[in-house]
């Protein structure tokens, strides 16, 4: 998988099975209308179309199913047949499970993925999913040579044309986020510190043309990120703020994305259990997928202002290490007394929104973290979990999920009655909650927005990615398809426009939008 390099082609030519192995995938219903013209050329002379029929007829999905077509060299595979309503239409995770069980082996194979065109975006993303980069395997690494996977679109239905150039291009930029935001997730931290991950932001902007603004170690303190220093403190490598600014001309708005990257969360003196630790490698999450998303954005276009921000910290053990019952001054300049030292994500995150807010002035905030184990409680393993103070953007977060794949459930949103869990004697908050079994997820997520201020009149979205950002001991790239999405009526691309639920006709379809007379978010609210 490691040295896997994928193809999105408009037809990735004809070839012999035991040439180059492939599977052809899609729902039933849309595989009968596959006509045998458009396979025969990648099956011939080892499958009729008598054989293709049959394995046809064969299929059972329940929820998916699959038929060799010949020996190990030809496959095909059905997703569910219907899917309900929280699901995506794309049956996205299915996907992803067939392409690793499915698909033969060889160093040239090809993918051919039939579906209707609102469905190829979710699918090219579940197909990357599929490909992870990261191995420290030692036959792995001895590997020099790369193996191809082209993949191919059939689409039926309306509009069912080839793909075109660019529409190509969007899948591979698209792909190349979320397989580089899980190398980042998979990469341990003694690969992936604070000082490594700066690379990794400097990279990508160096491909995009932009600089990096990078705020590290005691000038956080200076300036008053008393969250993201008092966190990092204690690493070797110390914590840093980063941020990517994609500024056009003619934009009409200002956007932030802040992600938490905590390269290593061992819980600082609230320490975690050996049982709990491992895996923790995982908590850049957030800022990884970020990271990729704004790569894949700026790539195919955006006509806004973007600005990803990078909450990066290692929550280490040490002399220095924050204590419980410390007291810390946030960016904000909102006090917090430290009850929980694991409960470290919202205290560099608050410091990245009010940022975002004060020195980006930024109309739309969305901040995007594996902040709580209680997300996967509340939405699952394959939610994440959405809190917003505006109702239009809660609505379309699922519908982005539905249309990306990467699935998104609402939060309970009411501070009045559960910001009173972080009372403090001595400072203006605690940082972690009295009562661990009142909506702590959402609890979480007010903290951040409680140093934005409740009242503030922008749109702020929190985006709780804990459990999906891996399947088992794999991270997923989960966000980085949500947030091309979500914002895709922004983008010059077209396919972005197509799955993105925003945009004027969504605005003037919800009558009495408050925010509606405001020009300023009249495209993207």
């Amino acid at each position: 998988m490691a040295n896997v390099v994928l193809c999105f082609k408009a037809s990735a030519g004809d070839s012999e099975p035991q040439n180059r192995p492939v599977l052809i995938v899609g729902q039933l219903n849309n595989l009968q209308k596959v006509t045998w013209s458009q396979v025969e050329g990648k099956l011939q002379p080892v499958v009729s179309e008598k054989i293709w029929q049959a394995a046809l007829s064969a299929l059972n999905p329940n929820p998916t199913d699959s038929c060799p077509l010949y020996l190990s060299h030809a496959a095909v595979a059905a997703l569910p047949s219907r899917v309900s309503r929280h699901n995506s239409p794309s049956s996205a995770h299915f996907l992803s499970r067939l392409v690793r069980t499915c698909l033969p082996a060889g160093t040239n194979r090809c993918i051919v993925m039939v579906c209707e065109l609102s469905d190829v975006f979710a699918s090219a993303c579940a197909i990357a999913r599929a490909f992870p980069i990261f191995s420290r395997r030692s036959v792995t690494s001895r590997r020099t040579e790369f193996k191809q996977v082209f993949v191919e679109f059939i689409v039926v239905g309306q509009d069912n044309g080839p793909l075109d150039l660019n529409t190509l291009q969007c899948l591979a930029d698209a792909s190349d986020g979320v397989r580089l935001a899980a190398r980042i997730v998979d990469t341990p931290c003694n690969e992936m510190n604070t000082d490594h991950f700066l690379e990794e932001i400097k990279a990508v902007g160096s491909e995009l043309g932009i600089t990096p603004v990078i705020i590290r170690g005691e000038e956080l303190k200076q300036k008053g990120f008393g969250g993201i220093y008092g966190v990092g403190k204690a690493a070797v490598n110390p914590p840093a703020l980063a941020v990517l600014s994609h500024k056009p001309d003619g934009a009409t708005q200002t956007i932030a994305w802040v992600g938490k990257g905590i390269v290593y969360d061992t819980g600082g003196l609230s320490i975690k259990g050996k049982t709990n630790m491992p895996g923790m490698k995982r908590d850049c999450g957030g800022a990884a997928a970020i990271l990729g998303a704004f790569k894949a954005t700026v790539n195919r276009g955006f006509k806004d202002n973007l600005h990803a921000v990078f909450c990066l910290a290692e929550n280490a053990v040490g002399p220095s290490a924050t204590r419980p019952d410390d007291i810390h001054t946030l960016y904000s300049g909102k006090t917090v007394e430290i009850n929980n030292t694991d409960a470290e994500g919202r205290l560099v995150l608050s410091d990245g929104v009010v940022y975002a807010s004060k020195d980006l002035v930024a109309d739309v905030i969305l901040d995007m973290a594996t902040l709580t184990g209680a997300q996967g409680i509340s939405t699952g393993k394959y939610h994440c979990a959405v809190m917003t103070n505006n109702e239009q953007w809660e609505m379309a977060c699922v519908k982005a999920g539905r249309s990306s794949g990467d699935l998104a459930h609402p939060l309970v949103y009411c501070p009045e009655l559960h910001f009173t869990e972080f009372t403090s004697a001595v400072a203006d908050m605690k940082n972690s909650v009295a009562d661990r079994e009142n909506a702590t997820s959402s609890c979480a997520g007010l903290f951040i927005g409680s140093h934005l201020g409740f009242d503030w009149p922008g749109v702020w979205v929190h985006v709780d990615i804990a459990s999906p950002a891996h399947s088992g001991e794999r991270a997923t790239g989960f966000g980085v398809a949500l947030l091309m999405a979500l914002f895709g009526q922004a983008s010059e691309d077209h396919m972005l426009n197509q799955v993105s639920p925003l945009g004027v006709g969504t605005v003037n379809a919800v009558a009495g939008d408050p925010m509606g007379h405001d020009c300023k978010r009249r495209r993207m609210v």
